[in-house]
């Protein structure tokens, strides 16, 4: 499939491509451009000359084209998911569930877009300004760059590319190499419904020479990442060298934490739903187990239960519950990191192989304090590692000791306690008798510390993708 620029769906100026292939079975699901820098200034410069039209469209109008995308997206759900499911190795249910999250985020964008109102700054708040009257309004960035992680395609093309385009900026789609055809065929599907030539770009490519060109260009007015710390830190230096604006959601390796007044069997079922949910490769969902001594042995024994009930296999097969991770070489990764934990002193209790792309579920025993695993080894794949502790300072010092900052969260049914752990704890979101692998569409969605600048979500992003004029009527009064 070709990629989307200026309205048309193009090969790469140089005509390479890039195989999309299924991590389950190896076959080859499609062919991709791999667009040039030439490719991406085309996009950019079609994208900055759409914008200037755009913005004047009326909130109402952009909102018309959302809701005809949505009937679009209604008629093709079923093949999405399953396009998803083929260039993912996520498990059918899974990206059924990711195709009905469009339905959601899209509508709440645009009925918040509505409602982006203004303020008025009343005259007379300090001495000489009594005549004078000040109003506040949201304008579009301008070109805004969008660029796509692997493991939850739709749902960040929902959060970056609804409001981007509902707040009048063209948006620029970077997908990951591993996975685009599901976002090119919502590509398609917003230009079938309305958008206008040019205001929305799908450009895929490898991100050294993709994600380089837009981000270093100088008409990219905005860039808002999903991905790696690494790649996130790269960017951010990229984008300040020209004061470009960048939100950044990144890496993460939240702590759960189980206190010994715990509600043990909730603590295991929300465990074992958030750790192994699409293979494990969610930034957000927890990835240290820190388990009270005086609970560690029962919450292994439960944990092992469900590891051992979970079916693996055929993504396509409704009865699969975990598939593969999205390529070998992340495979392979998880694979070492595993065996680097052992040697730092785990001991595994299940699992712990791999074949190809699949990593078995694994779980980690008495994992020591010290090891990368309990700090800054953030492991994004089907591994949970048990890290007993004896006192509740313990636990916050282990939690806290980590470059990471995005979720947390603690079991207890004290709620004094549970709010202390809440305020102590150094990361943008923590959940209560829940684990991080909580996101709704509405909340503000972020991280500290090394997992990110900025915030996503209804509640938020259109703060991030626009910009605040004030506009003064000096002796109105």
């Amino acid at each position: 499939m070709n990629m989307l620029i200026n309205g048309e769906f193009v090969p790469s100026s140089d005509h390479s491509a890039i195989d999309v292939i299924n991590p389950y079975d190896g076959t080859l699901v499609d062919q991709v451009p791999a667009a040039t820098a030439f490719d991406v200034n085309r996009a950019v410069l079609a994208a900055k000359e759409a914008q200037k039209s755009w913005k004047k469209f009326p909130v109402h109008e952009r909102a018309a084209i959302v809701y005809r995308f949505l009937e679009l997206v209604e008629q093709q759900k079923e093949e999405l998911a399953m396009t998803l499911t083929l260039e993912s190795g996520k498990n059918i249910n899974e990206t059924t569930v990711e195709i009905r999250n469009i339905f959601t985020a899209w509508r709440a964008f645009a009925e918040k877009a509505k409602h982006l109102y203004g303020t008025v700054l009343p005259a007379g708040q300090e001495p000489g300004h009594e005549r004078n009257l000040v109003l506040t309004q949201r304008e579009p960035i301008g070109v805004i760059a969008c660029i796509i992680p692997f493991n939850f395609p739709c749902n960040l093309f929902n959060q970056k590319v609804a409001p981007a385009l509902l707040s009048g900026n063209a948006a620029i789609v970077k997908p990951a190499t591993d996975n685009p055809i599901t976002i090119l065929k919502l590509g398609k599907l917003l230009m079938e419904a309305g958008i206008p030539k040019g205001v929305l770009q799908v450009i895929t490519g490898r991100g050294a020479t993709v994600g380089d060109a837009l981000c270093s260009h100088e008409d990219v007015h905005a860039i808002t990442l999903t991905g790696s710390t690494k790649v996130g830190i790269d960017v951010a230096a990229t984008a300040a060298r020209r004061l470009c604006h960048v939100s950044l959601e990144l890496g993460g390796n939240d702590a759960f934490i189980v206190l010994p007044d715990a509600d043990l069997d909730l603590a295991v079922n929300e465990a074992a739903n958030a750790r192994f949910y699409n293979a494990g490769q969610i930034c957000c969902a927890p990835k240290r187990f820190l388990i009270h001594r005086t609970l560690k042995d029962a919450f292994v024994e439960k944990i092992l239960e469900r590891v051992k009930a979970i079916p693996a296999g055929d993504p396509k097969v409704p009865s699969t519950k975990i598939g593969t991770l999205i390529n070998e070489k992340a495979a392979m990764e998880v694979e070492r990191q595993i065996q680097d934990t052992v040697v730092a002193g785990g001991r595994i209790l299940i699992g712990g192989h791999r074949k190809g792309a699949f990593v078995e579920p694994t779980v980690i025993d008495e994992v020591p304090h010290d090891a990368a695993i309990a700090h800054d080894m953030e492991v994004f794949g089907p591994v949970m590692p048990i890290i007993p502790f004896d006192t509740e300072e313990e636990a916050l010092s282990i939690a806290n000791d980590s470059i990471y900052g995005l979720g947390g969260s603690v079991f207890t049914q004290d709620m004094k306690k549970a709010f202390y752990f809440s305020n102590e704890l150094e990361c943008g979101s923590v959940v209560i008798n829940g684990s991080s692998y909580f996101r709704s569409f509405e909340m503000p969605f972020g991280g500290f510390k090394q997992s990110g600048i900025g915030q996503e979500g209804v509640f938020s992003t259109f703060e991030e993708l626009t910009r605040l004029k004030c506009i003064t009527l000096k002796g109105i009064l």
